[in-house]
């Protein structure tokens, strides 16, 4: 599973539900045409956590670098639907830092192998 990260405050003025509610209707499109796995969003409790790191935190679960591509690939055209999704969610938020993981050990791994 391939994770892709964002880290985020969101813009003065902008509420944490109308935010939530633009994100989750935009990771329901991405979902239904195939493009991602899942996702959740989570917020930073008790002020625990690099301010850096903004205080939202949103996950999105690919299966493959190919569907990454994919889902890149049809939210860089600008065309609608995707467009429209996109703007309602990028246009609300600051100061965003992204990441990729990957699901650790690799299923084709091996051991015993390795050279250094």
């Amino acid at each position: 599973m391939i994770l892709y990260h964002a880290f985020f405050t969101l813009k003065p003025g902008v509420g944490d539900l109308e935010f939530s509610e633009s994100l989750s209707r935009y990771m329901a499109y991405l979902e239904s045409q195939n493009m991602i796995a899942g996702w959740r969003l989570s917020r930073r409790m008790l002020g625990l956590g690099p301010k850096e790191m903004g205080e939202f935190h949103a996950v999105i679960e690919l299966e493959s670098l190919a569907q990454f591509d994919a889902a890149f690939g049809e939210v860089s055209t600008r065309a609608e639907p995707a467009e429209s999704f996109h703007h309602a969610v990028n246009s609300k938020v600051d100061k965003v830092t992204f990441a990729l993981y990957r699901d650790f050990p690799d299923p084709w791994r091996k051991t015993g192998e390795e050279k250094f």
